[in-house]
């Protein structure tokens, strides 16, 4: 895993998001939760929109678009009208930086709502 700084935790304060280009095609939002700082494709499935303008609720954050709700940890849509699943990354806190293995997703399956 290639880890790469994103930012500073303090960029993110808790219960929010913020998006950054970390050299792919799909920018990533950062949420920082009271569960902790998670990592999503700051795009949603259904319609294109940016996740990190949407709502965050615990481990959900919501579309702006259509009010499709993905869950953080597993980036599983919990509301419609999405229905497939964005991507979600590696995060690691290290000291006052968050950084993201942008380069390896995780994939659905190995994700559980634990």
């Amino acid at each position: 895993m290639t880890y790469v700084r994103a930012c500073a935790l303090a960029d993110v304060p808790l219960g929010t998001v913020a998006t950054f280009d970390l050299g792919g095609e799909i920018d990533i939002a950062v949420v920082n939760t009271a569960d902790g700082v998670f990592a999503i494709q700051d795009l949603c499935s259904h319609a294109e929109y940016p996740l990190s303008e949407g709502d965050v609720d615990g481990c959900t954050l919501e579309c702006i678009g259509h009010g499709s709700r993905f869950d953080l940890r597993t980036g599983f849509p919990l509301e419609l009208p999405a229905t497939v699943p964005v991507p979600v990354y590696p995060v690691r806190v290290d000291g006052d930086d968050i950084f993201i293995d942008p380069d390896n997703p995780k994939k659905a399956q190995e994700h559980n709502n634990e």
